[in-house]
C-alpha cells in the first residue's frame, strides 16, 4: 500500500511567482525521490490560493518526486470550476455531484507518514540548472557547486549534470543565453498559461537566434485561444503557433532539438536528451520562458520594462 504524505506550503506567493515556480521549490526541497511510493496531499494558505489550474501544474509535477499520485481537497474554487466545464450536469444530479465534492477531503486528524512543510513567501521565479527537475535554483542564483550536496547520489547526478548542460559552478542562472523557448505540454499549455506568456509577450518580439513555439496543451485549449486572440499575439512576436500534443516535451516527431541547443521550456522533465540527443532544457514557467524568448536568454520576467 502507498504511504502517505502531506506537503503544506503557507505563507504567501510574492508576485509573480507561479504554481509552476512552487512546484520546482517543493522538488527542490524534497528531491527527485523526495516522495517514492507516496499519495501526496497538499495543504495549506498558498495552496488555497491557487487557481484550479495552478492546483493541476504543482499535482502534475510531484509525480517528478516518485508520487503514485497528488491531490488537493476540494473546495469552492474547484465546485466551481467543475461545474462549469461539465454543462451535462444539471438539477439534482449536479446537486447531488457537489455535495459529494465537498465531502472529499482528509479527516481533521488524519494521520500521514511523511510531513514537509515551506514557507512560500520568499520564492522567486525558479529555473533548473541540470538534468533532473529537482535540480531548481531561483533565478537570482548560480550554478551550485556539486560539493554542497552532502548525498553522494546527489553529488554524482550533480557533477553529471553540469558537464551535461555545460555549466560551471558559480554561473549566475540569470543571463545564460538560450537558442529555443518551448511553451506548451501537459504541465504549462492551458489557457490560463498562455494567456500569462501572452501577457509577457504583447508588443515585444522573439530576440534574434531564438526559434520560439507554443503548442497548446489540446485542441480545445486552441480553439479558445484562437478565439481570444492570443494566436495573434504569439506570431506577431516571431512565435510558431502549433497543433496541440506532446511535441517537443519528448521530442517527438518533427520536434527535436539539436545537440548543444539550449531550451527554456514550460515541460514537466529535463532529462538527458529529453529534447534531443546532447539537447540542454531548462524548466520554467510559462512567463518566464517568454522573457527569455524575447531577451534571448534567462531572466527574471519581473524586470522587464513595461510596454
Amino acid at each position: 500500500m502507498a504511504k502517505t504524505m502531506l506537503i503544506r506550503i503557507d505563507g504567501h506567493l510574492p508576485e509573480g511567482v507561479t504554481a509552476k515556480d512552487l512546484a520546482l521549490a517543493v522538488l527542490r526541497k524534497i528531491s527527485a525521490r523526495g516522495a517514492l511510493g507516496c499519495v501526496v496531499e497538499y495543504q495549506g494558505s498558498v495552496v488555497n490560493e491557487l487557481p484550479v489550474e495552478g492546483r493541476m501544474t504543482l499535482c502534475n509535477l510531484t509525480v517528478e518526486a516518485g508520487a503514485r499520485g497528488a491531490i488537493i481537497a476540494p473546495d469552492e474554487k474547484t465546485v466551481e470550476w467543475v461545474t462549469a466545464h461539465c454543462p451535462d450536469l444539471k438539477g439534482e444530479e449536479l446537486k447531488a455531484a457537489q455535495d459529494y465534492w465537498r465531502s472529499l477531503k482528509s479527516d481533521d486528524d488524519a494521520h500521514f507518514d511523511i510531513v514537509h512543510t515551506l514557507d512560500a513567501s520568499a520564492l522567486e521565479p525558479m529555473v533548473t540548472w541540470g538534468t533532473s527537475p529537482d535540480q531548481a535554483v531561483g533565478i537570482s542564483e548560480s550554478v551550485p557547486e556539486a560539493d554542497s550536496f552532502a548525498d553522494p547520489d546527489s553529488h554524482t547526478a550533480a557533477v553529471r549534470a553540469q558537464g551535461y548542460q555545460g555549466l560551471e559552478a558559480g554561473t549566475p542562472m540569470e543571463g545564460i543565453p538560450v537558442q529555443h523557448v518551448f511553451i506548451g505540454s501537459c504541465t504549462n499549455a492551458r489557457l490560463p498559461d498562455l494567456r500569462a506568456a501572452a501577457a509577457v509577450i504583447r508588443g515585444r518580439h522573439v530576440a534574434p537566434g531564438v526559434r520560439a513555439q507554443v503548442v497548446p496543451g489540446s485542441m480545445q485549449v486552441r480553439r479558445e485561444a484562437e478565439a481570444e486572440g492570443l494566436d495573434r499575439i504569439f506570431k506577431d512576436a516571431g512565435f510558431e503557433w502549433r497543433k496541440s500534443g506532446c511535441s517537443l516535451c519528448l521530442a517527438m516527431n518533427n520536434f527535436v532539438l539539436e545537440p548543444g541547443v539550449r531550451c527554456a521550456s514550460t515541460t514537466n522533465r529535463n532529462f538527458e536528451g529529453r529534447q534531443g540527443r546532447g539537447a540542454r532544457t531548462h524548466l520554467v514557467s510559462p512567463q518566464m520562458a517568454a522573457a527569455a524568448a524575447v531577451t534571448g536568454h534567462l531572466t527574471d520576467w519581473r524586470k522587464l520594462p513595461e510596454i
